[in-house]
């Protein structure tokens, strides 16, 4: 009988596939390991195999179309053989276990069709006549888990240019990097949904591809990329707060008493005092010589008009004599403003909802480096890297994690998550942010190793050229910042884990030993801990551990 093959699960995130490539075609003879296709996931592009031989009957998904994990994709048969029936046993089986919601979800799909054809009476073809028509329609790929927009950092074709399946289409800057975007597509460039430095939600449409001349005018009345009308909708508001602002700065209103005898709006009085003008130098362009806000930004000093000279000019010299003269400071109000990156949403967004949902509570704990220090410097006098403080710190980390398994632990709601392995991540920071690429199963890894895989995730940082897998699967988390000269900090929780180090400076002070004070190199630790799954004993033990294990790091190596 023939074999139906459905879409994996390739990641544990993964809800859907953009089937990217097909490596065989219908009637094509297929061995149990050939590579059928390549698909997208929300992580990687991976090579989908097979685990039959015969002969590829039918292909049902075309290339560049998202597919639902566990939906049909192809069958495999021995070659003539009618898969109908196979094919027609396995939807039938998919329809009957969505039956409960099939008849309450025909109205709506009724309804969506009814609005769907509407476009399309307008001169413009819908989704799907467009897809049969060989039209595609790009949308924002979500390439991170965390991910919920995109913004388009620069494209590299317009519309009109003529496209092939693997040509690179845009640059996209997600919370995390700067990944290409591909369109999967052949044909022409019809339209273009978002503009360079816009923003797209994952799955807007942010271009469609197809044969040159086609019609899409129905697809793109159905709604397309929300980012730019957001921009569009704010203008009003903002053009009403600035029309607001200039009737505020024309407006006569009641003097003060400083100013009495000066006529002058509020907003330029406002000004005036934040440059130190007096106002009495300043001569006013409105009616009646009332003084105004431009008046003020055109103030220059050396042009202060001489009309200030009265009758009562030697009453004013003799008390200015009596007076100590200030001089007049003009300063200016000035400040710079820019778009909030995705990246940083994506910190404040995840680092808000960390602290505000888990209970966080600290621990410091002071740790004698003067063995680590000289140990050390013996390792790097053999080793093939230079290794740091923060490796040996990260190697520690791991290796006491495996004695308190509850610190290596993370909240799940109705569970408690209990790692067995120790994936330990490692704050970085970058010039729009925070990233934490991963070292795993770091407690089984040298020094060494640790120390090269480190540097290189650093550099692949600094590049943006992180990839998903180098940051997921976090268990634990080491923040340091020593090397700035912070001598102890506390860190919000990099969620999930359940808790995070942070390491302060070597500080050399006065410390007793033998009865005696003596110069010391001291570090403190800070444990910052998630009270739904970690206590204050189980943290308290765990740096106990860690401390014997840095104040004697060759029990690293036993």
């Amino acid at each position: 009988m023939a074999d139906v093959i459905k879409m994996p699960k390739m990641s544990d995130t993964m809800t859907e596939g953009v089937l990217a490539k097909w490596h065989k075609k219908v009637g094509d003879k297929v061995k149990s390991g050939d590579v059928l296709a390549e698909v997208e996931t929300d992580k990687a592009t991976m090579d989908m195999e097979s685990y039959w031989d015969g002969v590829l009957l039918y292909v049902g998904i075309e290339e560049g179309t998202a597919v639902p994990v566990d939906a049909i994709m192809a069958v495999i048969g021995k070659e003539g053989e009618d898969y109908k029936a196979a094919l027609e046993a396995e939807q039938s089986g998919s329809q009957e276990s969505a039956s409960p919601k099939s008849e309450k979800d025909e109205v709506p799909k009724a309804e969506d069709k009814k609005e769907e054809a509407a476009p399309a009476q307008g001169g413009g073809l819908s989704e799907e006549e467009l897809a049969a028509k060989g039209v595609t329609v790009i949308r924002m790929p979500l390439l991170s888990d965390t991910m919920t927009e995109g913004v388009i950092a620069e494209w590299h074709k317009k519309v009109g240019d003529k496209v092939k399946d693997d040509d690179v289409l845009a640059d996209v800057e997600t919370d995390k990097a700067t990944m290409e975007v591909m369109g999967y597509a052949t044909g022409t460039l019809l339209h273009i949904g978002v503009e360079k430095g816009a923003a797209a939600k994952v799955n807007g449409i942010i271009a469609i591809v197809g044969p040159e001349g086609t019609d899409v005018s129905g697809i793109l009345a159905g709604g397309s990329a929300p980012a730019p009308k957001a921009e569009t909708a704010e203008a009003p508001k903002e053009e009403k707060q600035a029309t607001t602002a200039d009737a505020s700065a024309s407006a006569p209103v009641a003097e003060s008493s400083s100013d009495s005898r000066v006529k002058a709006s509020p907003l330029a009085k406002k000004i005036a005092k934040d440059k130190g003008i007096d106002l009495a130098q300043v001569a006013g362009s409105a009616e009646g010589g009332r003084i105004i806000k431009k008046d003020i930004e055109n103030f220059k000093p050396s042009a202060a008009p001489a009309k200030t000279e009265s009758a009562s000019a030697p009453a004013t010299e003799k008390a200015a004599a009596a007076a100590p003269v200030i001089p007049t400071f003009v300063g200016e109000v000035k400040y710079t403003e820019q778009p909030v990156s995705q990246m940083r949403k994506v910190i404040a967004k995840r680092l808000a909802e960390s602290l505000f949902t888990a209970p966080h509570f600290y621990l410091t704990v002071s740790i004698d480096m003067d063995n680590a220090m000289a140990a050390r410097t013996a390792i790097n006098a053999v080793a093939p890297v230079k290794v740091s403080f923060n490796d040996i710190v990260i190697k520690a980390v791991a290796v006491a994690l495996k004695k308190h398994p509850a610190v290596n632990s993370s909240w799940g709601g109705d569970k408690i998550r209990f790692n067995e392995h120790t994936n330990i991540g490692v704050a970085m920071a970058v010039e729009d942010g925070l990233l934490v690429p991963v070292v795993r199963f770091a407690d089984g890894k040298s020094l060494s190793h640790i120390s090269a895989e480190v540097k290189d995730f650093g550099g692949k940082a600094k590049a943006k050229k992180l990839q998903p897998a180098d940051w997921e699967g976090s268990t634990f988390t080491v923040s340091n910042l020593g090397m700035f000269g912070i001598d102890e900090f506390t860190s919000i929780i990099n969620s999930p884990d359940g808790a995070i180090l942070s390491v302060g400076a070597i500080q050399q002070v006065p410390v007793v030993k033998n009865g005696a004070v003596v110069p010391g190199n001291v570090m403190k630790l800070t444990l910052g801990c998630d009270h739904r799954v970690v206590d204050g004993a189980t943290g308290a033990q765990f740096l106990q551990t860690l401390k014997g294990l840095l104040e004697e790091p060759i029990r690293l190596l036993a």
